[in-house]
């Protein structure tokens, strides 16, 4: 005769998981309790995938709430109304919003006149990177203009690592340069798996822009 397997009770199953639980938040407490440094952090958001502005907006609305001042300056893309900078703008008393670029290098079909926009873009954004007051810098396709030799890449980077020490930064755009990649402390490459462009669904509002 084979005897059945006991079965744990209820009772016993949510005591296993509660001292399971109990471990891992020792774990988890005893490591960011030795995370002690606090500092403005340089963040990349690359790769072929989409999301990337999208993510970096999402940190400037979090910037925000807390009441700190955000500088966002577009590179490559055009001054055409989107639903972030509409958003954005209502808290005017924070957020400067500009879009300096000239739209995508396809369109514009001019090199020089490319360069000339990221420049300009540039020098509103240098200024950003000097002030203070700034909690955040978002850089919005700038890798695409370092992609290009828009900009001159030690430049930029002399000009992160100058920045005010609390201030942070992110960096949106594909084929970020290795060397911005190895300046970042935080780089996240969004992968592309599936995307409805393919299947003809055009750019809609609240999606892409």
């Amino acid at each position: 005769m084979i005897s059945a397997i006991p079965t744990s009770t209820p009772e016993q199953d949510a005591a296993r998981h509660r001292e399971k639980m109990q471990k891992r938040k020792a774990v988890q407490d005893q490591e960011v309790a030795g995370k002690q440094i606090e500092k403005g952090l340089l963040m990349v958001h690359t790769g072929p995938g989409k999301g990337k502005s999208t993510a970096a907006f999402g940190l400037a609305l979090r910037t925000v709430g807390y009441g700190r001042r955000v500088v966002v300056v577009q590179f490559i893309k055009g001054a055409w109304a989107t639903g972030e900078r509409r958003a954005l703008e209502r808290f005017e008393d924070l957020v400067e919003f500009h879009a300096l670029g000239e739209g995508f290098t396809w369109e514009t079909q001019d090199r020089a006149r490319d360069i000339a926009a990221c420049q300009q873009a540039w020098a509103v954004a240098k200024e950003a990177l000097s002030r203070p007051d700034v909690a955040l810098v978002v850089l919005d396709e700038l890798n695409i203009a370092l992609r290009y030799d828009y900009l001159p890449l030690p430049e930029v980077l002399a000009a992160f690592a100058a920045r005010p020490p609390g201030q942070h930064v992110v960096v949106t755009g594909r084929n970020a340069k290795p060397e911005l990649v190895e300046a970042a402390d935080l780089v996240t490459e969004m992968s592309l798996v599936k995307h409805h462009f393919k299947d003809g669904v055009r750019a809609q509002q609240g999606v892409e822009f």
